[in-house]
């Protein structure tokens, strides 16, 4: 399995696709958990079903949500103008296994995304995936696994945009990316990625609080 080409060091000086619209992704944290909880039970059954592989109910989303360890995985977010998520990425971490063939180190990843119905189509899914790979550069990992059901149109065409290994088996999908060691620059893009987004999400917090204030006043409308 190759490195693939869509994350090349960035030093290498790629330029990036000038018609993708800007998309910021954040770091996301135990403050935004509700936040989480928000917008996976805002999923429909369908939605549900891609995202998880089966269909979870509203007490089992609560129970995944409630067990999410931010201090061991990373767990990331695109935030919309109104300040709802409108996109969530779950990067997992575990020690590697015997069946981990594709690598040496230490840990594996596995990655997990959904989008909100009303945000799709415009890259929402990719740059979380892009966010979750530079990170698993970064952290010495360099093998990043994605199960989904074959059905999973979205995660398949970012797994093949990504040059992953795919495998198909009873209607589920394995697929894995072998990706290139971290470099000073990429670990400056990922602090320069958080710190935008960082102040991105302060922004339209702000603002959202502000709206919220302004309600309240005599006369507003």
């Amino acid at each position: 399995m190759q490195a693939s080409d869509l994350y090349p060091d960035p030093s290498s000086g790629q330029p990036e696709s000038k018609s993708r619209p800007v998309i910021h992704v954040k770091e996301l944290s135990e403050r935004d958990r509700h936040r989480i909880l928000r917008h996976f039970l805002a999923l429909e059954e369908s939605d549900r079903l891609l995202r998880f592989g089966t269909y979870l109910p509203d007490a089992m989303i609560e129970k995944y949500v409630d067990g999410i360890h931010f201090e061991q995985d990373k767990v990331f977010g695109v935030m919309s103008h109104s300040f709802r998520l409108i996109g969530v990425g779950h990067l997992a971490f575990a020690p590697r296994t015997e069946k981990d063939e594709a690598t040496d180190k230490a840990r594996v990843a596995e990655f997990g995304a959904s989008v909100s119905q009303n945000a799709r189509g415009k890259g929402v899914g990719a740059r979380l995936f892009e966010r979750g790979a530079i990170h698993c550069r970064n952290a010495d990992v360099d093998t990043l696994y994605m199960h989904c059901l074959s059905s999973n149109a979205t995660m398949i065409h970012i797994a093949k945009k990504a040059g992953m290994e795919i495998h198909r088996e009873y209607g589920e999908a394995d697929a894995y990316l072998k990706l290139l060691p971290a470099s000073p620059a990429s670990v400056l893009m990922e602090a320069m990625q958080e710190q935008v987004a960082a102040l991105d999400y302060t922004f339209k917090a702000n603002a959202r609080a502000a709206a919220k204030w302004l309600r309240h006043l005599p006369g507003w409308k």
